[in-house]
């Protein structure tokens, strides 16, 4: 894996739903996606700091963030040290189907200073939903380049949008940075501007 090989492979705790047979492979009919709202320190409302696509297979889709930095040490304030965006979407599903959540990868670029660290978290949920928890993955310095992580959610917990319904998804990112003992500048982004740096998000297909 790229960056300091600090991949999390965390299970989330969500609302346990018991496995069904009903789960399906992806859909063929087009899925679309529609960002409602964006709001949060690090992509401010009234911005256009993210967007979204859906994969041509319908198994994910992608944010793409733009200047969504933390940022820590070599004069920056405190208020910089702690950046969140929340993403709420609707998915448009065929008729006859609802989807999950299964993964979701998250990739930025860092630097980090030695002595500093750096955090990335993030959940989820539809809304009239209790949100997943938050899995922490921090980042020591000394690094610079692409960093990784992964939150996967066993298949006996997926937690399924109603069928039939109109829900949307919130998706909520924080990024953190802590300067440390470190003198120097410490970040950490989510910036579509690098190259391979989008969050994706994975799919679970069912059938209703």
């Amino acid at each position: 894996m790229l960056g300091m090989s600090v991949v999390g492979a965390m299970i989330l705790s969500t609302l346990v739903a018991p496995f069904d047979s009903s789960v399906a492979s992806a859909p063929s009919e087009k899925i679309t996606l529609d960002i409602k709202t964006i709001n949060g320190s690090g992509c401010p409302a009234g911005t256009a700091d993210a967007s979204a696509d859906v994969a041509a297979d319908n198994t994910s889709f992608t944010v793409h963030y733009r200047n969504f930095t933390a940022k820590a040490g070599g004069g920056a304030s405190a208020l910089e040290a702690r950046k969140n965006c929340q993403i709420n979407v609707l998915v448009h599903v065929p008729q006859g189907f609802t989807y999950a959540i299964a993964e979701a990868e998250y990739r930025g670029f860092a630097h980090i200073e030695s002595g500093a660290s750096a955090l990335e978290q993030a959940n989820y949920y539809f809304t009239g939903t209790a949100p997943t928890a938050r899995v922490r993955h921090s980042f020591p310095g000394p690094f610079h380049g692409v960093w990784r992580a992964s939150d996967v959610t066993d298949v006996a917990e997926l937690v399924f949008a109603p069928c039939g319904e109109s829900r949307n998804l919130n998706i909520n990112a924080e990024l953190r940075a802590d300067a440390g003992s470190s003198p120097g500048s410490t970040f950490i982004e989510m910036d579509s501007e690098h190259a391979s740096v989008d969050t994706i998000y994975h799919f679970a297909w069912k059938t209703c």
